[in-house]
């Protein structure tokens, strides 16, 4: 038995048992992957995927067990490649961070460039994505690091930290009357016309839950993932927007009132996520320090080695 067929049966398994897909994600022909599947099979003595015909049907009771060990195995793998750059190359390599918009937009820019300066050698690849994408991305190993608000929590696959608080805020023209309003309520925001962010983005969670509570309706007229474009059809008249409050903190223009709505949608949490039992660089810890001072390499260590439940806000 060889990597090859680990790589093989691991990314049949992604690819919802897609051979042609799998094939296509390893760059090589899927013959060549059912082939190395078979031979693993063969090997081992059990089937991995049941099959119709030449179709993967489902992954087997012992083809579980064997998935786990792969797992296993290429995450070692792939640690032992880590510390090799991290003793070879020493501060020097490429740091992939999966986040959403609005923290690539945000709250990156400035940890990015601490790095940059602290780590000239490093380069960074940054991807943006929805907080699952972020997740996947992360368990996959495309990233090393994921950012987001929503659900990176919700995946036992990762270690994630809470790294700080925010709310909405409610953005209007300086003109209009609900940025003279001494209190705003949800009854003020459901006779409006709302722009906001996509559900599966930046809290929006938390937005719908409170409507709901009170069983009003909201009116959204526009849903983006972008906060800029959020605050470009305010800014047209189009309805009164919801972003979230990094979005407001330099905004250069001014003719935006901006009213924190905390009180009716409740505290968010921001969070990192690394894959559990991933080896980390020592530019990865010095990234996760710059994007909040809550966080610090041994804190990290100790939550990579299962005290993750020991730190919350």
């Amino acid at each position: 038995m060889n990597l090859h067929q680990f790589r093989f049966v691991q990314e049949a398994a992604r690819r919802n048992l897609n051979l042609t897909e799998a094939a296509k994600a390893l760059h090589t022909s899927q013959p060549g992957v059912s082939k190395a599947i078979i031979e693993l099979e063969e090997e081992l003595g059990v089937d991995i995927f049941a099959r119709h015909g030449k179709r993967l049907k489902r992954i087997t009771e012992p083809g579980q067990h064997v998935l786990r060990s792969v797992e296993i195995i290429m995450r070692e793998v792939g640690n032992l490649r880590r510390i090799g750059e991290q003793f070879s190359a020493q501060d020097s390599g490429t740091l992939s961070i999966a986040t959403t918009h609005t923290q690539a937009r945000y709250v990156l820019p400035v940890p990015v460039a601490g790095l940059r300066e602290a780590y000239p050698k490093v380069h960074i690849s940054l991807h943006q994505a929805t907080p699952h994408e972020v997740a996947r991305m992360v368990i996959d190993e495309v990233a090393e690091i994921g950012m987001a608000t929503e659900s990176l929590a919700d995946y036992p696959e990762l270690v994630t930290l809470p790294c700080y608080a925010w709310q909405h805020v409610l953005v209007v023209p300086n003109e209009h009357p609900l940025a003279h309003k001494e209190r705003i309520g949800l009854e003020d925001l459901a006779h409006e016309a709302l722009i906001t962010y996509h559900p599966s983005f930046t809290g929006r969670g938390k937005i719908d839950q409170a409507f709901g509570a009170r069983k009003l309706q909201p009116r959204v007229v526009l849903e983006a993932i972008d906060s800029d474009v959020i605050k470009t059809y305010v800014r047209l008249g189009l309805g009164v927007g919801i972003v979230a409050e990094m979005a407001m903190r330099d905004d250069p223009v001014g003719d935006l009132a901006v009213r924190p709505m905390g009180q009716l949608f409740g505290q968010n949490v921001a969070r990192v996520a690394f894959k559990r039992g991933a080896y980390l660089r020592n530019f990865v810890y010095r990234f996760a320090e710059l994007i909040s001072d809550r966080l610090s390499r041994e804190l990290i260590a100790r939550a990579m080695s299962g005290h993750v439940n020991d730190y919350e806000l």
